[in-house]
């Protein structure tokens, strides 16, 4: 798949060791082929005899503005792959890219500025505070990053997700769909450069997990955003604008414009047996 070249403009900081902008890090450039991109990525665990290789030289690239799925077999690496690409887990060796910045080169300290600052997360917990309302619940990263929110793009992003009679509920009083919403919404406030989803519907039923798979659509066709989901279901992996399978920690198909029958094929053409899933 071919990207066109865009600027990217990275984070300015005052402190050098804090900056995690493209122009601050030796050996990288500003000009960013893709949202984020692997070269050679390798990840294993373990040593000598015990070694498991969990990625094996994965190179791939990931759009900006699009909605990509990771998909394969249980084993087959897809979850290791969203970690070292948001920066949740070190590679062994090649290099990620969060547009033109190298994050494999960070520090721990810039490593956690940029994933505070530029990227966002849904995993298949909501991870909310159940204390806060639903609206504290979105702001919580701002507030501790000591950021004010833009009032424009929280309303926008509030009225797309229809969250606004429920910002002062608290989780207990939402159900887990809308739940999600607030954790969609948490991730989108920031504006990150990329929304990582880990399984974001797998604790929901078919209703509400086809609308916040609907509501990721929406924020990418509508916001911009840009966002990379594993999941094991077809289903979900068809409200993709693409589709990058994975096996034995390589990549092993590449889907554009997937429809649910895309998905079930290249999974059983993988050898994968785990006809619960393939059969939704």
């Amino acid at each position: 798949m071919n990207f066109s070249a865009r600027t990217y403009g990275g984070l300015s900081a005052s402190d050098p060791e804090n900056d995690t902008s493209a122009a601050a890090i030796p050996g990288t450039s500003p000009d960013a082929l893709a949202a984020v991109s692997a070269i050679a990525l390798t990840k294993k665990y373990g040593s000598r005899e015990t070694a498991v290789t969990a990625l094996d030289a994965v190179s791939v690239g990931f759009e900006r503005g699009k909605f990509t799925a990771i998909m394969g077999p249980s084993g087959s690496g897809k979850s290791t792959l969203m970690h070292c690409l948001a920066g949740l887990d070190s590679a062994s060796s090649g290099s990620v890219y969060l547009g033109g910045t190298e994050i494999t080169r960070l520090g721990d300290k810039q490593l956690t500025r940029l994933r505070r600052d530029r990227v966002g997360f849904v995993f298949q917990a909501f991870n909310l505070v159940p204390t806060l309302t639903a609206k504290q619940n979105m702001l919580l990263p701002l507030e501790l990053a000591s950021r004010k929110p833009d009032r424009a793009w929280m309303d926008q992003v509030v009225s797309i997700l229809g969250l606004e009679p429920r910002l002062k509920h608290k989780p207990h009083e939402l159900s887990g769909g809308q739940q999600q919403r607030v954790a969609v919404a948490r991730a989108l406030l920031s504006r990150p450069d990329v929304i990582f989803g880990d399984e974001p519907t797998g604790n929901l039923d078919s209703n509400s997990g086809a609308e916040v798979l609907g509501l990721l659509r929406r924020s990418v066709r509508e916001l911009s955003q840009t966002v990379i989901m594993v999941t094991h279901d077809p289903v979900a992996a068809s409200y993709a604008d693409r589709v990058v399978m994975l096996a034995d920690g390589r990549i092993a198909g590449d889907i554009s414009s997937p429809s649910e029958d895309d998905v079930i094929e290249a999974l059983r053409r993988l050898g994968r047996t785990d006809e619960e899933a393939v059969s939704r």
